[in-house]
């Protein structure tokens, strides 16, 4: 059950309509209450276009919490809530943020307002595809159900598992953080020691988050794990290999399953849409994440006296560095899809996609085109792509474009930044800062391009 603040303006009403017992009332002890939703039915026989404003507008509510708690955008979840609206035969204006949404429903003069918030931001692209369904087929199918019956079914969607334990989860980050190595320029060594390093970073996070600790400490004991891993195993290859130290330069990449890939993306299509409120809360909440993480690595490499080289040359010819970066980047794409609890069908998509994009990408940037440039057009290929995907079996084109350009966000640039900067070396940190910022935004303007092409409802304003 999503656990959420429900302010009701007309609370009054609502209890004598409803006549809610006096077990119903009694407050949970949670800091995000917990609201049940089958409370608000008032007849189990009466189809859902048949009954009261308050019960319907509850169906409304509730899609779009789901939907936001899944890690979609603002112009998303307000798409979907109006979708269920129109059927229902309800006018809906919403207002949503990063965790909240406030949205009032009107019908014949009357009107239902509703205040909701989740405890977290989170991302879950199977329940995220879940709800597409659940949507699309609202209007055909699901109104000849009752009110009871639709918040079953929303329960079905809500208490779903995730598709992976934390060990899966961990390996995925493995996978994804020892090919994004590669893709940075290291080699075997920095791959599997990174391999290391992400794998117990993330499955240390993934735990930490299962017992819901908040943002900052599960990012910086994460990133700390994911350091500390890659640092012992390099010195153990040290002690039996004698490998030189300037492969330490991979350590950077053990931290990048952290990168906050749905809230940077969803901000720019957001303030894309001027959902203005959704987009800078949701970039804050990238910001916040990407300075916990950079601070924590940079403390760490202080600490056991780790510096950001740069990767040793690998010394490849054009077309095996091709078709190695094609293998890694669909390796990495995948993890990071299953990372966000995608099944593996819709991972393996994202990672097609991802390997086209993200090449393209390093190839361009190889034939000295700017890499904010290539980053554009990366982007814009992994929105066209995806939204043939989305044509042909319905996959959200989130759930496939944010993975498979995931891998072109500058996380190596954003360190090296903050390493400089904190060490007062502004000339160079700033550099590197202006580098990843300008990437950072040339990712989103590729895909908002990408929609705007192939998107009619998305490329008007109305």
């Amino acid at each position: 059950m999503v656990r959420l603040i429900v302010n009701f303006f007309t609370a009054e009403a609502i209890m004598t309509q409803h006549q809610a017992s006096p077990s119903d009332l009694v407050p949970d002890g949670h800091h995000h209450m917990t609201i049940h939703w089958h409370n608000f039915v008032k007849d189990d026989e009466v189809l859902v276009t048949e009954a009261s404003l308050a019960e319907r507008a509850s169906i409304v509510g509730r899609v779009g919490l789901m939907l936001l708690g899944a890690g979609t955008g603002a112009w998303r979840v307000r798409e979907a809530m109006n979708s269920v609206a129109r059927p229902l035969g309800l006018t809906c204006a919403a207002d949503v943020g990063l965790i909240s949404i406030e949205y009032t429903c009107f019908e014949h003069g009357h009107h239902y307002s509703q205040t909701m918030s989740l405890p977290n931001s989170g991302v879950n692209t199977d329940k995220l595809h879940a709800m597409d369904i659940f949507v699309n087929n609202f209007a055909e199918t699901l109104t000849n159900l009752t009110v009871h019956q639709l918040h079953t079914e929303l329960d079905k969607i809500d208490k779903k598992r995730g598709n992976y334990t934390p060990f899966q989860v961990g390996l995925a980050s493995a996978l994804a953080c020892a090919a994004f190595v590669f893709l940075l320029g290291g080699g075997p060594i920095e791959m599997f020691c990174a391999f290391f390093g992400a794998g117990v970073g993330n499955l240390v996070r993934r735990l930490m988050l299962d017992r819901h600790i908040t943002l900052f400490a599960n990012v910086s004991v994460g990133v700390a794990a994911a350091c500390l891993t890659y640092a012992g195993v390099f010195a153990l290859l040290q002690l039996a290999f004698h490998v030189a130290a300037a492969h330490e330069a991979g350590y950077i990449g053990a931290m990048l399953f952290v990168i906050p890939g749905f809230p940077f993306i969803t901000s720019g299509l957001d303030m894309a849409k001027l959902d203005m409120r959704s987009g800078l809360e949701r970039g804050m909440f990238a910001i916040l994440t990407i300075v916990v993480a950079t601070l924590t690595g940079w403390v760490v490499a202080m600490i056991i006296q780790l510096r950001p080289q740069n990767f040793l040359p690998l010394g490849l010819s054009f077309w095996p560095l091709l078709g190695l970066r094609l293998v890694a980047s669909f390796c990495g794409v995948f993890g990071f899809s299953l990372m966000f609890n995608s099944p593996v069908k819709m991972a393996t998509t994202a990672g097609l996609i991802g390997a086209a994009a993200n090449t393209l990408r390093l190839t361009l940037v190889g034939f000295a085109v700017p890499a904010a440039a290539a980053a554009f057009l990366g982007a814009l290929l992994s929105g066209l792509l995806a939204s043939l995907v989305n044509s042909k079996n319905g996959y959200p084109r989130i759930s496939l474009t944010v993975p498979a350009i995931v891998i072109m966000v500058p996380g190596l640039y954003m360190y090296r930044a903050m390493f400089n900067l904190g060490l007062s070396n502004l000339d160079v940190g700033g550099t590197w800062l202006i580098q990843a910022a300008m990437i950072v935004v040339a990712l989103p303007l590729g895909l908002a391009c990408a929609r705007i092409l192939t998107d009619k409802s998305w490329r008007h304003a109305d």
